[in-house]
């Protein structure tokens, strides 16, 4: 039996959300995103055709398109909004995979025998719209690299319906860029040996293209190929993501326990961004030599996955909770309230230097390892795996 992958993508969400609050922002080139050095969280139509694309830094997207108006963005609706898809769906799917805040995998293999695939999907997608008012774009096909490149390719034109049978004829002509994993650096060393096209890519002896860019060739050639047997991974909602550490010695070395606390907020931090998180409660927790334990959380202003934010909120609560000057045996901290969201997204206030040392940093620590690159501030902690406590919803 073939699979049937259905890939739904929000069209420009936080856009879309904002309209739907306010109906004078529809028509009108619109930008999410903040500060004169901030990024573009997300942008309308009407200012893409200027050339403005997310990730773009602000004041290169104000030259590009003067008459945009920009918005700070509201992570609050964005959440609300993005709950109730999900309910939606997952009423309906039998399995659902939500892969960020404004994107869903959903296997419905067998629906044909009952309904239609296809049919099933587009009932789907209008009750969502009917039912939050909000636009989407969905593609069925055989798995999430085809379904994933479907919407891309039907947004603002059509929802598509690729069959095993059409999908090399639907990737050939397509550029290399479309596969999910081909980045800049990718796309620069394939092109300069004249591949830019999927067909071409597709037709390259796998063995070659793994010499070239190592075990990622292999999976690169899978998908211009349209193989790809990854699976939908059942959405469960994280409740919290969280550290402690149980010192050998009960102490009270300040600059030590700042240090492993500097430690933990990097490791969660990396985390919630690999993960694709963001937080919006930060507790820290400690325990004295006599077993008593105290806590204390706050609410930050607004969601976010990023170090120093996350940095400050951790050091000042410490900071206020920490006045008996006993020694501590255990300290920890937790992020809780999470919702959906992509690194980038959440920086609305910060600059784009900000934005692309956290990105060098993060790719650095997924090619060779958390402790690859690390703050000097937190480099002697050792996360302590039996410590470490990742909750879900049953």
């Amino acid at each position: 039996m073939n699979r049937a992958v259905v890939h739904i993508d929000m069209n420009t969400f936080f856009v879309s959300c904002e309209r739907l609050t306010n109906s004078e922002l529809n028509g009108i080139p619109l930008i999410i995103g903040g500060g004169e050095r901030g990024v573009v969280a997300s942008c309308s139509y009407e200012a893409r055709r200027f050339g403005v694309r997310s990730a773009m830094p602000i004041h290169m997207a104000m030259k590009l398109c003067p008459q945009a108006r920009i918005m700070k963005g509201d992570m609050e609706l964005y959440s609300r909004l993005s709950h109730e898809v999900t309910e939606i769906i997952q009423e309906q799917a039998p399995i659902v995979e939500k892969a960020s805040i404004d994107e869903f995998y959903l296997d419905i293999t067998g629906m044909d025998k009952f309904y239609g695939s296809y049919k099933w999907t587009d009932e789907l997608a209008k009750r969502i719209t009917k039912e939050t008012g909000l636009p989407l774009t969905f593609a069925l096909s055989v798995n999430k690299t085809v379904s994933k490149i479907g919407t891309g390719e039907g947004k603002q034109k059509q929802n598509l319906e690729i069959p095993e049978h059409l999908v090399q004829s639907f990737l050939n002509p397509l550029s290399i860029r479309k596969i999910p994993m081909v980045g800049e650096k990718t796309f620069q060393l394939l092109s300069r040996i004249g591949i830019r096209k999927i067909q071409t890519l597709s037709e390259m002896p796998a063995e070659a293209l793994q010499r070239m860019i190592g075990q990622n060739g292999i999976e690169l050639w899978k998908k211009a190929n349209g193989i790809d047997n990854t699976p939908v991974e059942p959405y469960r909602e994280r409740k919290l993501i969280s550290s402690e550490q149980t010192f050998p010695e009960d102490t009270i070395d300040i600059p030590m326990l700042n240090t492993v606390l500097l430690g933990m907020v990097e490791k969660l931090a990396y985390q919630l961004r690999s993960e694709a998180w963001l937080a919006s409660t930060v507790k820290v927790k400690i325990r004295y030599a006599n077993f008593d334990t105290e806590t204390m959380q706050c609410r930050l202003q607004q969601r976010t996955s990023a170090d120093h934010i996350l940095t400050k909120t951790v050091q000042d609560l410490f900071d206020k909770l920490y006045q008996r000057r006993m020694r501590l045996r255990l300290i920890g901290v937790t992020f809780s309230g999470l919702v959906r969201g992509t690194y980038q997204i959440d920086l609305f206030n910060d600059t784009e230097e900000m934005l692309s040392l956290y990105q060098a940093m993060d790719r650095m620590k997924n090619r060779y390892g958390f402790d690859a690159v690390m703050r000097c501030a937190g480099a002697s902690f050792k996360p302590n795996s039996k410590n470490e406590i990742l909750k879900r919803k049953p």
